[in-house]
This record gives C-alpha cells, sequence and structure tokens, in this order.
C-alpha cells in the first residue's frame, strides 16, 4: 500500500454506492436463536409480528437465507441526499499518536441527523409507508434514532411518536427540538401516558429511565392506536440489514485504493453501529475468504458483551415484547443517569450475540472518562466533534495504534465514526470542567437484573 497515493478523503462515485443490503446470516453455520413469542414461546411467526412490526420487515427480520437484499429506489433516492459518506485517512491522528500504524474512519455524521441512524430510518419509514400506515411509533436513547425516523418521516408524510429516555430529554434540549422541528412528537419515558409507563414509575419512583422502557411504551401505544406500527433503530435483523450500506461502501473504498485493513472497530449498545460496519467482512471471514481483527467497544456502565449472560430474555422493560436470546445484563438493568452517551440499551443484537458467541470478534468495556479522554484527542487532530457513542470505538482505535507504537508494527486500522457530539455539549462540559465521573455496576446490581430473566421451558 502507496500511502502517498491515498486521498485524504475516499469517495465513491454516485454509481458505485451499493444497491443491495447484505444478510450476514446467509453465510452463518450457525444461525442466530430466533426470536419467541413471550406468552407460548414457541418461535415467533409472521402472523404473531404483523400486529407490531411492517409486514415487509418482517419478512426481513425472518430470512436468514437470502444473501442480498434490493434497496427500494425510493430509498436509494433519499441515501443520495448524503450517500456515500467518506473514508477518511486519519493522518493528523496518527501524527498526533505518533504511531505507524494507519488509521481510517467511516464518517456516517454527514447528515442533519448526525449519525448513521438514518440509514435504518429511510428505510423503515419506506416500508410503513408502502403499507399504507398513519405513522410510526418508537424510542430514542441519544436522541440520534428520534432524530433520524423523525426526519425520514416526514419526507415519506406519515406520523411519528417517540418515547425519549428521560435522562436523555433532560440533557439534550436540542436533539429534542430537532426532532419536534421534524413534525415528530416527542415524550420523556417512562411517562404517565401508557399504562406501562405508569407501572414502570410505580415500580421504580423517581427512575431516569432506560431503552427498555421506552420500548414498552411505544410497543404498547404502536398495539392500541390502528394504523400504527412500531419500529426500532437497533438489535433486530431488519435493522442490521440497512446498516450493511456502511460495510459495503467501506469494502468497496477500501478495494478501490488496495487498502487490506487488520483490524476493524465498532461500538455497541445494541448492535446495528457495529453490525452495519462489520457485517459485510464478517462475511468474508465466515466464507473462508479474508481474516479480521474486529473489536467492539461497549460501555463499561452497561456492559452487555463483557459482563452480560447469553439467554434469551425480554427486549423491553415492561416486558410485552418479543425475547430474543442474547447478551443481556437483564431487562430489568437500568444504567446510571451518570453515563452520557446512548448505548443503553440492556442487551445485544441476536446476530452478533451468536457470532461472539463463536468467537468472530472480541468486545471490550470503557468508562467514560477514558472514552472523552479520547474523543478529545480525535477532535483536535481530525476537526470533528464526535458522538460520545462513536467516541467508544475511537478509544479501541487509539488503544490500537499504541499498541502498534510500542511494536512497530504498520497495521491497518478502520473504524466507523458513526455520529457527530454537537447535541452531547451537556456531556462535554462536565468532562471540560471535570465533574465527569464512572459509574461502573457491581457485581450484584448485574446478578439482581439477571437473577430475573423469564423462566420459560426450553429457553436455557
Amino acid at each position: 500500500m502507496d500511502i502517498t497515493k491515498i486521498p485524504y478523503k475516499i469517495y465513491l462515485e454516485e454509481n458505485e454506492v451499493p444497491t443491495k443490503w447484505y444478510n450476514v446470516r446467509a453465510d452463518m453455520k450457525v444461525k442466530p436463536a430466533p426470536l419467541l413469542n413471550p406468552g407460548t414461546g414457541q418461535p415467533l411467526t409472521i402472523e404473531d409480528m404483523n400486529p407490531i412490526f411492517c409486514e415487509e420487515l418482517n419478512k426481513q427480520e425472518l430470512d436468514n437465507d437470502t444473501r442480498w437484499f434490493d434497496i427500494p429506489e425510493e430509498v436509494q433516492n433519499f441515501y443520495r441526499m448524503f450517500r456515500p459518506s467518506p473514508l477518511v485517512h486519519a493522518e493528523f491522528l496518527e501524527k498526533a499518536l505518533d504511531t505507524p500504524a494507519k488509521i481510517f474512519y467511516k464518517f456516517e455524521g454527514n447528515n442533519t441527523s448526525g449519525s448513521h441512524k438514518l440509514n435504518s430510518a429511510v428505510a423503515q419509514a419506506y416500508y410503513a409507508k408502502a403499507q399504507g400506515l398513519k405513522g410510526v411509533t418508537t424510542e430514542t436513547g441519544a436522541g440520534q434514532w428520534g432524530t433520524a425516523l423523525s426526519m425520514a418521516t416526514q419526507f415519506f408524510g406519515i406520523d411519528c411518536k417517540v418515547y425519549m429516555v428521560k435522562c436523555s430529554y433532560e440533557q439534550k434540549p436540542f436533539r429534542r427540538e430537532v426532532i419536534r422541528t421534524y413534525g415528530a412528537e416527542i415524550i420523556p419515558s417512562p411517562s404517565m401516558t401508557t399504562e406501562v409507563g405508569k407501572k414502570i414509575n410505580a415500580e421504580h419512583p423517581g427512575t431516569t429511565g432506560s431503552l427498555g422502557c421506552a420500548i414498552s411504551e411505544a410497543v404498547e401505544v404502536a398495539v392500541k392506536s390502528e394504523g400504527y406500527r412500531y419500529v426500532l433503530g437497533s438489535v433486530l435483523n431488519q435493522v442490521l440489514l440497512h446498516q450493511t450500506i456502511i460495510g459495503l461502501e467501506a469494502q468497496a473504498a477500501l478495494k478501490k485504493y488496495n487498502i487490506k485493513p487488520d483490524i476493524l472497530i465498532g461500538c455497541t449498545g445494541g448492535g446495528s453501529n457495529l453490525g452495519g460496519f462489520a457485517s459485510p467482512f464478517i462475511g468474508e471471514m465466515l466464507r473462508g475468504e479474508a481474516n479480521y481483527k474486529i473489536i467492539g467497544a461497549e460501555p463499561a456502565s452497561c456492559p452487555s458483551f463483557t459482563r452480560g449472560k447469553y439467554a434469551y430474555d425480554f427486549c423491553d422493560t415492561g416486558m410485552i415484547c418479543p425475547l430474543a436470546k442474547m447478551y443481556t445484563v437483564g431487562s430489568q438493568f437500568i444504567p446510571s443517569a451518570n453515563h452520557a452517551g446512548g448505548l443503553r440499551f440492556h442487551g445485544m443484537s441476536p446476530i452478533l450475540s451468536e457470532l461472539y458467541h463463536q468467537g468472530v470478534f472480541e468486545a471490550r468495556a470503557y468508562e467514560q472518562t477514558q472514552v472523552f479522554e479520547a474523543a478529545e484527542i480525535f477532535a483536535k487532530a481530525e476537526g470533528i466533534l464526535p458522538a460520545p457513542e462513536s467516541s467508544h470505538a475511537i478509544r479501541a482505535a487509539i488503544d490500537e495504534a499504541l499498541k502498534c507504537k510500542e511494536t512497530g508494527e504498520e497495521k491497518v486500522i478502520v473504524f466507523n465514526l458513526s455520529g457527530t457530539g454537537y447535541f452531547d455539549l451537556y456531556a462535554y462540559s462536565q468532562f471540560n470542567d471535570g465533574t465527569m465521573t464512572d459509574v461502573i455496576p457491581s457485581d450484584s446490581v448485574i446478578e439482581e437484573a439477571l437473577s430475573k430473566l423469564p423462566k420459560v421451558p426450553g429457553m436455557e
């Protein structure tokens, strides 16, 4: 690789942007465990799922065998607003670290939502519109998904109701206002507008909420409102499918300049980030075509991979959603309000959970002060203020680059910079003022949440 011949920003031509999504399950010998009906303990069918999710998305969710899905023309047209996204050679970061490693990042923040979430929001809004629905409901943690979905639904002319984790709703008023500007209704969760919200507030007085809480409320409203369905921004197979546009573009850009990555990194909360970025490369590994070191970087305050259990669990705190086999710290686990970023879901994508269980990639948990230290280094070097979520991947990339400095190895490190942090200035203020602290759940807290895992025959 002649680094002098590689542009600082590698862009694909418009005709090089992928027109199909990649389904990594087609190349997995051991498929992810199926979602289960919480009432019967049996695998969910299309008939079970249609009252909750959009019909076409349900087909994608349950299809373990189709390798490629056509991206609808209407979705491709919307993608043209912000795709292709650049693959950036982080030469200024390399210089700041004084490392022989070559670092690249895929930048997904070049859209108003400021994150990769728009890739799936557009698809899900399109399928909802095509089905003739009035609108959709959803949850959002840090706010990127809610912002993305509000943009997508207004484009396709359907309604959107967003339940936002209460502590994020309070800490991020400007993210909240962007969502409102795009016409969506936004409610802090847990709220008193739903039965499950009232129940959670009664059982956890003063709670600051979690994604599990917000999911419960959004699902309740969807199933009780005629012409509405629930959509999700991470975790589900369909979401990882849509997000593979990231990895496919990155793959094409790397091949364009004959760059062979050694290490691939993405942050992990529910799985859309790492899953979308890494799946095409994991497919190469599963087919025996290549080998990579892949790292999922998660928060120490919500450590699903590194301290969770691989088991069936509810996807929501209210325990009304389907059961998924995943790495989980328990549906009743609520991350500390001290945690500034997203990545607050108690579980992990069934696809990534199975791949992690097989040892296909590794996971690391980082304390948030470490993460913001990395964010500051990156911002000063590369001129982009990264989202706290993305900064977990930056932390892992910097650690790997510093290892190369010690050994003298010129490894190629590629990570997904999934979003910008311009709506996260409350957290940056805490970091800059020296008031940011790390709260890591004790073993007893996690054990308590895991003790409430559902007990259904055949789910062990």
